[in-house]
């Protein structure tokens, strides 16, 4: 019996899957618990309806991930820290730091969450920062830390 899942379900889907499942599953499980509904024309339009219109939010947020892409990897990210003539710095620049400075200079919210460093950046000059977009797109930033 073919199902359009409303919840995500163990060894069978996600939430909006088009599934085939065993009738006495979706009869006695699935639909009582409105983890599911059946695959009527009806529902299947509605579905396919749903489903084109998260590829286009989908498109739209990816194209808006390039943009943002190109808007970060054109500037550089220039931070001040208190630092010793030998280049190194007291104390270290985090994700934290660097998110901050990017939403004041670029005005758009970045996650700090979302700045990949292998570790915390503890000397002066230029070092790249990559940042993540949406899904696989990344952008790798310019990040110039000078000393105070």
């Amino acid at each position: 019996m073919k199902v359009i899942l409303l919840k995500n379900v163990d060894k069978l889907g996600k939430e909006g899957d088009l599934v085939e499942a065993k009738s006495g599953y979706a009869r006695n499980f699935l639909l009582p618990n409105k983890a599911a509904i059946e695959a009527t024309p009806e529902n299947m339009k509605n579905w396919k309806e749903m489903k084109a219109k998260e590829a286009a939010d989908e498109a739209a947020r990816v194209e808006e991930a390039e943009a943002q892409k190109k808007e970060l990897e054109s500037k550089v990210v220039d931070l001040k820290a208190k630092g010793g003539a030998n280049g190194k710095l007291f104390g270290a620049i985090t994700a934290k730091d660097i998110a901050d400075r990017m939403n004041a200079i670029f005005g758009v919210k970045i996650d700090k969450k979302k700045i990949v460093l292998s570790e915390n950046i503890k000397t002066t000059g230029k070092h790249k920062v990559t940042v993540k977009l949406h899904g696989d797109i990344t952008a790798d930033v310019d990040v110039v830390i000078d000393a105070e």
